[in-house]
């Protein structure tokens, strides 16, 4: 009987330290990821970063994704909704964290085709063509490309912007701006600087109507 009671008290104080140990980890990743989105608010986005919703806005979301991330692909709707729910308050810019070999190439398919005016549809199109060109987690970009044809742009052009170095180099600078801002997984989020660090969607709503009724 004991016996009993030592290794049952045991089990409780490992369970209890283990969810302190949980909490103190938690806590110091919630502050690495809060001192490095405020020390560096000027790499949450970039004169060339596409943008969604109004320009006047006084709420930005900030989205780090990858196009062949399905949770990205989940989210994609889901932010619009949030949108939509404060009208003319939240706006949205996109970040480019190809993190998934062959995302690089796909990426710089969607900011060759922001150069067309043509980047929410292309992305639109990644979406719901991805169990077309993605295989195992990895993008096919020559597939992705034989799903264009559809959308007008002059693939001419296309071909040749998506080889240009202005454009390797945006990928690469949306790669580094990441890394400073402590983004290791898609799709990362911030709002307005504060970054949602539980992450949900629920928890994502919520710090979108904290913003908005702070600002409004």
């Amino acid at each position: 009987m004991k016996k009993n009671i030592i290794v049952i008290v045991t089990a409780v104080l490992f369970i209890a330290l283990f969810i302190v140990a949980a909490s103190i980890y938690n806590k110091q990743k919630d502050k690495e990821l809060s001192s490095a989105s405020q020390a560096n608010t000027e790499l949450m986005q970039r004169d060339y970063s596409p943008k969604m919703g109004p320009p006047d806005a006084k709420v930005t979301i900030v989205e780090f994704f990858d196009p062949a991330c399905g949770t990205c692909k989940a989210f994609y709707p889901l932010v619009k909704k949030i949108m939509r729910e404060h009208p003319g308050k939240v706006n949205l810019v996109l970040r480019y964290l190809p993190l998934h070999r062959g995302s690089d190439v796909i990426v710089s398919i969607f900011e060759a085709a922001r150069l067309q005016g043509r980047f929410r549809q292309t992305l639109e199109l990644a979406y719901k063509t991805s169990n077309l060109w993605i295989e195992h987690h990895v993008a096919m970009p020559e597939k992705f490309w034989a799903q264009l044809g559809g959308l007008g742009m002059d693939m001419d052009k296309l071909y040749a912007d998506i080889q240009s170095e202005e454009i390797a180099k945006r990928v690469k600078q949306d790669l580094e701006d990441a890394k400073q801002l402590n983004v290791r997984r898609t799709p990362g989020f911030f709002v307005n600087g504060k970054p949602l660090v539980q992450f949900g969607y629920e928890q994502l709503k919520q710090l979108v109507a904290s913003e908005v009724a702070a600002n409004y």
